[in-house]
């Protein structure tokens, strides 16, 4: 399973990018996949196909109405593993005894 970290934004848009963050993150939700969002990044989890569809989708809709788009993605992938998303934060939460706080 791929856990992906991405941030998509057009930088010829000024300050203020949340439409275009509310953009991709309309796709992302409708996907079906299982996503976290953050306040600087949205991480994905699925098969590698399915994730990189999704990034692809989103940096043609950013990309449609910018002269400009940047796009970070990292990525994570782990053999035979699931529901990394929860399972990730869990394992440090259980090493630490304690809840953090976490987006």
């Amino acid at each position: 399973m791929l856990l992906a970290n991405i941030s998509i934004f057009p930088l010829d848009k000024g300050v203020s990018l949340s439409p275009y963050v509310a953009e991709c993150l309309d796709i992302i939700d409708k996907s079906g996949l299982d996503y976290t969002l953050g306040s600087m990044a949205t991480t994905i989890e699925g098969e590698y196909e399915e994730v990189f569809d999704v990034i692809k989708r989103c940096f043609n809709a950013v990309s449609m109405n910018s002269e400009r788009v940047s796009m970070y993605i990292k990525v994570d992938w782990r053999k035979g593993a699931s529901k990394r998303l929860i399972k990730k934060i869990s394992s440090v939460e259980g090493k630490l005894g304690r809840k953090l706080r976490h987006e």
